[in-house]
C-alpha cells in the first residue's frame, strides 16, 4: 500500500526547519507531496505561488519520494484528490499548537477519514518562520544556514526586485 502525506504550507519561503520536517516525512511515507498554498487574497507573499514551487522543487530534487505543487480551496479536498488522509504539520514552539490543534479539528470536521501528524521541528530550527527569514533579509542581514544555500540568492534578489 502506498502511503501518501500532504505538508501544506505558503513556504515564502521555504526555510531550513521546513526542509527538516520534508526530510524526515520523506523517510516514513512513500510519498510526500509538498502542497504550497495559494490564496489570491492574500497580497503580502514575497513570491508568487508558481516561484514557491520552483524553490522548493530546487531544494527538493534530489528527494525521490518529493512532489511539489500549488493547490487552492480546502485542504481537505485537496488531500482527498491526491489519494491521501495524511496531512503533516510542523509545530516549532508551543505557540504554534493552539492554532494547529484548531485547524486540525476543523479539517476532522470537514473529513473524519483524514488525519494530522505532528511533527516537532529540530531545535537549531524553533525560531525560524518565513516572515522572520524575509525581515531579516530586507534588512540586509545574513540567512545562511537558515534556507537552504541554493535559494540564498533568490531571496535577497526578489526583495531587491520589491523594493
Amino acid at each position: 500500500m502506498n502511503k501518501i502525506a500532504v505538508y501544506p504550507g505558503s513556504f515564502d519561503p521555504i526555510t531550513n526547519g521546513h526542509l527538516d520536517i520534508i526530510l524526515r516525512t520523506s523517510n516514513i511515507f512513500d510519498k510526500v507531496i509538498v502542497a504550497v498554498l495559494e490564496n489570491p487574497d492574500k497580497k503580502s507573499h514575497l513570491f508568487t505561488a508558481e516561484e514557491r514551487v520552483n524553490l522548493i522543487k530546487k531544494v527538493t530534487s534530489n528527494i525521490p519520494n518529493i512532489e511539489v505543487e500549488s493547490f487552492e480551496g480546502l485542504l481537505v479536498n485537496y488531500v482527498k484528490k491526491k489519494n491521501s488522509s495524511v496531512i503533516i504539520r510542523g509545530l516549532r514552539a508551543i505557540s504554534d499548537f493552539e492554532y494547529e490543534f484548531q485547524m486540525t479539528l476543523m479539517n476532522r470536521n470537514l473529513n473524519p477519514d483524514i488525519e494530522t501528524f505532528f511533527m516537532m521541528t529540530k531545535t537549531d530550527y524553533s525560531y525560524l518562520s518565513s516572515s522572520v527569514i524575509k525581515q531579516v533579509a530586507h534588512f540586509g542581514g545574513g540567512i545562511k544556514g537558515l534556507v537552504p544555500d541554493a535559494i540564498i540568492d533568490d531571496i535577497y534578489n526578489k526583495i531587491k526586485e520589491s523594493n
